[in-house]
């Protein structure tokens, strides 16, 4: 590879701040519950304009049960996305990346895996 090409090639990105991984996830979570919330909202439709007994249909899952299965998977967004508004309410603080169990540090690999988390692994582990 010549001098040249080096110099122009892109540089790999750098290290993401917390902020900046907060948005990401939160954007991502946000984008799951409009998701959920739309396919809940079509469950709903289908079971208005639908006359089919599905609570005895023999060849897959009932609206019932799709409902309750995104209803849960939409709780988990909403719950992951409410802990994602308080780790960035931390970072405004200036506590975030702090243990709120023993008040030590939280190692930022555990912060890059999971963004929203408040205990550091020893203590996660205490439990």
């Amino acid at each position: 590879m010549n001098k040249r090409a080096s110099q122009d090639a892109p540089s790999p990105p750098g290290p993401r701040t917390a902020s900046e991984r907060l948005a990401e996830e939160r954007a991502g979570a946000l984008a799951r519950v409009e998701s959920l919330e739309r396919h809940l909202e079509s469950i709903g439709e289908v079971s208005t304009w639908t006359g089919t007994d599905d609570e005895h249909d023999p060849e897959g899952a009932t609206l019932a049960y799709e409902r309750a299965q995104v209803q849960g998977l939409l709780a988990d967004a909403r719950h992951e996305l409410d802990e994602l508004d308080r780790a960035a309410a931390r970072l405004d603080k200036g506590t975030y990346g702090v243990c709120a169990r023993c008040g030590k540090p939280i190692a930022p690999e555990r912060l890059e895996a999971l963004p929203a988390v408040t205990t550091c692994i020893a203590c996660a582990t205490r439990r």
